[in-house]
């Protein structure tokens, strides 16, 4: 196993959450933004030495809204990790940010800082569904946003799309991309929405407030995306990434290689030596937990060979590159296809994946509908 390691940074912090999420993140906090980054600079201290051996090629701020934080906070907590871990001199520093978070000033000082990659959190360039999905920002904002990025020198900057969106069409859908490819935007995510369970979206849905794409219009714009972006110099590099060449998440990829990683806040993830940590969600409860030198982990899971080979098999399955059977059977040091051989026969016959030599990949049809590829891979639970 590699000794590069990324380490995550979770800033929990939204000003307004938006209807459709249900990620850890919280608005209204605004008053415990300074004891929150006092307790990340003290978990990073008492986290480091058992992680001395570690070389660090990946620091990703993520939330939230990390950009709500002071840049004094922010760097405050860079600094912090450049003096407690061998972090290497290309190291790939990225910063999640939304439109309106964020101004020339703090984006000349996070460069200045070290950071050299930006995602913004555009999701539409169209005001009307930017408001159907309680965004915060206008278009214009954004595309403000990322031009001051730009000039600022930020040569690396990502923008989040999503389509699916109560209200959003397919021409709606190609204007933001066709914004996005105007304004030289070197990484495009694009996610197609997830209604998720207590959301005020869902309650929305619910009651009729609110009206989604139907399946017919929310398939051609994911086919709008595969089709519009590669056009235009964007590469597919994994299900919902889109990079122009030199450009991709070195970070997203650690996830998606199953490499591992060390995770620092609230609801933060580790992976490391075969080991889960997440840390407890509470923000408070994760501040007077490290304050008081107590562990912050609310879950700890060792993972077994089993459920390891097919996290990674389905993890890997997300790339363009796929499966790799020489890594695999390095890693666990068994035969992939042999292993997963019924697996392999089933999903080539129904044309959701392809062979290469020496691996195999996901088909176009298998990227459009991947989770009936990736759970073939989960373990069966006993009965």
């Amino acid at each position: 196993m590699t000794d590069l390691t990324g380490i995550y940074v979770h800033i929990p912090f939204c000003r307004q959450k938006c209807f459709y999420c249900d990620f850890p993140s919280y608005a209204g906090l605004d008053s415990v933004f300074d004891d929150y980054a006092a307790a990340l600079r003290r978990e990073i201290d008492r986290r480091s030495g058992l992680l001395s051996s570690c070389r660090i090629d990946t620091i990703y701020f993520g939330g939230g809204t990390p950009t709500l934080l002071s840049s004094h906070a922010i760097l405050s907590i860079l600094e912090t990790l450049q003096r407690r871990f061998t972090v290497l001199k290309d190291v790939e520093i990225s910063i999640e940010a939304n439109p309106g978070t964020i101004d020339k000033e703090k984006l000349r000082s996070l460069r200045s800082a070290g950071f050299n990659r930006i995602s913004f959190g555009v999701q539409s360039f169209s005001d009307s569904v930017l408001q159907s999905a309680g965004r915060i920002h206008t278009a214009q904002q954004a595309v403000q946003s990322i031009r001051e990025a730009q000039a600022a020198g930020f040569a690396n900057v990502s923008v989040d799309l999503m389509y699916g969106l109560p209200g959003q069409t397919q021409k709606d859908v190609l204007f933001s991309f066709q914004q996005a490819i105007r304004l030289q935007i070197s990484h495009i995510s694009v996610y197609g929405l997830k209604v998720e369970e207590g959301t005020p979206l869902e309650a929305a849905l619910h009651s009729g407030r609110a009206v989604l794409p139907d399946e017919d219009d929310e398939l051609a714009m994911y086919e709008l995306a595969t089709r519009i972006l590669p056009e235009n110099g964007y590469f597919r590099y994994e299900i919902s990434n889109y990079a122009r060449l030199g450009s991709q998440s070195r970070h997203n990829l650690k996830y998606w290689r199953y490499l591992p990683y060390i995770g620092f806040g609230a609801a933060a993830c580790s992976f490391f030596d075969n080991e889960r940590l997440t840390n407890t969600p509470d923000v408070m409860d994760y501040i007077a937990m490290v304050r008081e030198n107590r562990d912050p982990a609310a879950v700890r899971e060792r993972i077994e060979a089993g459920t390891a080979m097919a996290e990674y098999a389905f993890l890997a399955l997300r790339t363009v590159q796929g499966i790799c059977f020489a890594d695999f059977s390095d890693r666990f040091q068994v035969q992939f296809e042999s292993h997963y051989a019924e697996q392999i026969d089933r999903l080539l016959h129904q044309q959701l994946i392809c062979q290469y030599p020496g691996g195999i990949r996901l088909t176009p049809l298998g990227m459009k509908f991947g989770n009936l590829v990736f759970a073939a891979f989960l373990p069966k639970k006993d009965k």
